[in-house]
């Protein structure tokens, strides 16, 4: 490896010389880090008939060894996975991601199968080949696309491509009369295996759209897709059309019953918040009324102290038992006319006049 440089030395955390990533030595048995060398990053990959080959340098293959432990720039290990790649989904790009990450330095080939070969020993594709190339080209892992891959890899085609080691599932694949058409690669000990990702597949994915064709075909016809194009009959077309019919008018219908249960749970919202208002204003009258004419309540207090007010005003008041008592004149006696005794007299003057009476009898007495 080259010698660290200045800024490195000036670091804090420095490495030995000769040392891997984390100050990992060759001999601690982890492979250092080195930059994968792609073409696929920024734009679509290249074909393979569209690069040219320099066959001037013998073909060596790598060991597993040594592509474990690192390859240098402009040696990088060539990896080939090949598939049909039909309707191309994340499990395709899962397995594509795990090949290109097989080895520090990992140059990734993408074989994809043509129609023909594909119909005459797999099957129907939905996609056509030049779907499926183009949708290989544009995942970010591929460095490089055979079209038109060939079934059963041969000695020649790994030689023609250099390449040195074979991506695929561990799942024997049985095709074209034989059980694992892999068997010859994993014996030279050139398989590299990967995983399956499961829940998803080509496979899964037509059977949704079969199970569901009446949507589909129904949702294609809505947005202007003929009968012809779609395949279907015209009493089909006819049943499709009204059942789209009949199921907008149960939307409308489950629409207008979700708004009417709100608008009913608004209501019974209302109708107790309501409830509880009258009810707390009523405490609070019932409360109020009783403050003012209950037993113990201020109506009462008022009346009490109104009435002391009016036996106050009513009532005289009496002289101060400390003042001074003055003397009265005797006031002259009066005589009743036509009559022989005289008025009576309060009880405070009686003893005053006992002698003035018996003087005023004694004169009538002689009168």
């Amino acid at each position: 490896m080259e010698p660290p440089s200045s800024s490195r030395l000036n670091s804090r955390k420095r490495r030995k010389d000769g040392s891997g990533p984390n100050g990992a030595t060759e001999l601690d048995g982890i492979p250092p880090k080195m930059s994968r060398h792609s073409f696929g990053l920024r734009e679509p990959a290249p074909f393979s008939d569209e690069i040219e080959v320099d066959y001037s340098k013998p073909y060596v293959r790598l060991t597993l060894e040594e592509a474990t432990r690192g390859t240098p720039l402009d040696r990088p290990v060539r990896v080939y996975a090949d598939g049909i790649f039909d309707l191309f989904h994340s499990g395709h790009a899962r397995a594509l991601m795990q090949a290109k990450n097989l080895f520090p330095n990992t140059y990734l080939i993408v074989g994809v199968c043509s129609d023909e070969l594909t119909h005459n020993l797999k099957g129907f594709t939905v996609m056509n080949e030049s779907e499926r190339y183009d949708a290989v080209q544009h995942c970010r892992y591929v460095d490089e696309v055979v079209r038109n891959a060939p079934w059963t890899l041969t000695p020649e085609f790994l030689a023609e491509h250099q390449i040195d080691f074979v991506a695929h599932d561990d799942i024997p694949y049985s095709s074209a009369g034989s059980d694992d058409v892999y068997k010859h690669i994993k014996e030279a000990g050139m398989f590299a295996p990967t995983q399956r990702t499961e829940g998803i597949s080509t496979s899964d994915i037509i059977t949704r759209i079969v199970r569901d064709y009446d949507v589909y075909a129904r949702r294609n016809l809505q947005r202007g897709y003929t009968a012809k194009e779609l395949n279907v009959s015209f009493i089909n077309e006819k049943k499709y059309h009204l059942q789209e019919r009949v199921d907008k008018v149960k939307k409308r219908v489950k629409d207008v019953e979700e708004k009417s249960k709100e608008f009913v749970q608004k209501v019974e919202e209302k109708s107790i918040d309501l409830i509880q208002k009258w009810e707390e204003k009523s405490r609070e009258f019932i409360g109020n009324f009783l403050e003012m004419f209950g037993p113990e309540g201020a109506l009462k207090h008022m009346l009490k102290e109104g009435k002391g007010r009016m036996l106050q005003a009513i009532s005289p008041k009496q002289s101060p038992s400390s003042s001074p008592t003055h003397e009265r004149s005797p006031s002259p006696s009066f005589r009743w006319p036509f009559s022989t005794k005289t008025p009576p007299s309060s009880p405070a003057n009686l003893s005053r006049n006992q002698s003035a009476v018996a003087y005023d009898i004694s004169e009538d007495e002689e009168d």
